[in-house]
């Protein structure tokens, strides 16, 4: 079978079939679906029925795995999935179960309900997020993914020169802060560190520029706290436009893979006594998107 890619929306998103993946890729599919995130930068996988070995190596087709070591809070000894490979983006504890609402980690997690790109707060931020749903959740917990590319296109001439060459800070502890979870361990607070990253990026195979965005964005060089921030959620609020917005309201297996160099997603509120089984592998990127001695 071929890959074929059908849009679902009129400015990103493709719903790929012709590929099970259960099974390797040929090089010309991982050469398909890799021309696909290009263009469509999330892409949607029906009906993958797959394991964590399965997942981790589709994702490998694309480049290497990211070392998730200060993305979270939760000790190596509490992992559910510290042996896969996989970023545990569940309700569930080690046990299965779903975690007490007031659990530090949960806490930690609701910051995912903000607009944000994977590991933005990363010198070197992820490339592509791949996502497999294990359990469902019964209510709510969609996933919206917003297209920054098309957002960088409709800005007005005189933002576009104002904004091109601004540099961010990137941290969890200004996304999480947003929300009132300010209690850091001193080894959290030196692996959360601020990192530095441009507020306008250009993609590596068609150039195309985009909004480079996340709720982990909290400073901008050279300007005060308050006038950056300012900025920052008025260009989040125009990102974020219902033209520039897919919902993505999963079924059981359902994989979504997305480009975090050209979108922003955020998930939405569920019922946090019901389990809900999501995994991620994230493929690492490869440069920085600026130099980072500056943030020293």
């Amino acid at each position: 079978m071929t890959v074929t890619i059908r849009q679902l929306h009129p400015h990103f998103f493709g719903e790929v079939s012709g590929v099970d993946l259960r099974k390797p890729l040929t090089p010309q599919e991982a050469r398909d679906i890799e021309a696909g995130m290009d263009k469509y930068a999330v892409l949607l996988f029906r009906d993958q029925d797959i394991t964590d070995a399965q997942q981790m190596a589709f994702a490998l087709n694309f480049g290497e795995r990211e070392n998730p070591r200060g993305g979270n809070v939760v000790k190596p000894e509490d992992s559910r999935l510290a042996t896969t490979g996989l970023n545990d983006v569940s309700n569930l504890d080690r046990d299965g179960k779903p975690l007490p609402r007031d659990s530090r980690v949960h806490l930690f997690n609701l910051g995912n309900c903000l607009w944000h790109s994977d590991s933005s707060f990363r010198p070197i931020p992820a490339k592509f997020s791949l996502l497999s749903a294990r359990v469902v959740n019964p209510k709510g917990g969609n996933t919206e993914f917003a297209d920054m590319r098309a957002a960088y296109d409709a800005l007005d001439d005189e933002t576009r020169a104002e904004i091109e060459d601004l540099i961010c800070e990137h941290s969890l502890m200004y996304s999480r802060g947003s929300l009132g979870f300010l209690d850091y361990s001193e080894e959290e607070k030196q692996l959360f560190k601020p990192v530095l990253q441009r507020l306008v990026r250009t993609h590596p195979v068609h150039r195309r520029k985009s909004l480079y965005l996340s709720s982990h964005a909290g400073a901008i060089l050279g300007m005060s706290v308050p006038e950056a921030r300012v900025l920052l959620r008025d260009l989040t609020e125009h990102a974020t436009r219902p033209e520039f917005v897919h919902v993505h309201k999963w079924t059981l297996h359902d994989l979504v893979m997305w480009d975090n160099r050209q979108t922003m997603h955020r998930v939405r509120r569920y019922d946090q006594s019901q389990p809900r089984d999501m995994r991620r592998a994230t493929v690492a990127g490869t440069e920085p998107t600026v130099q980072q001695q500056a943030a020293e």
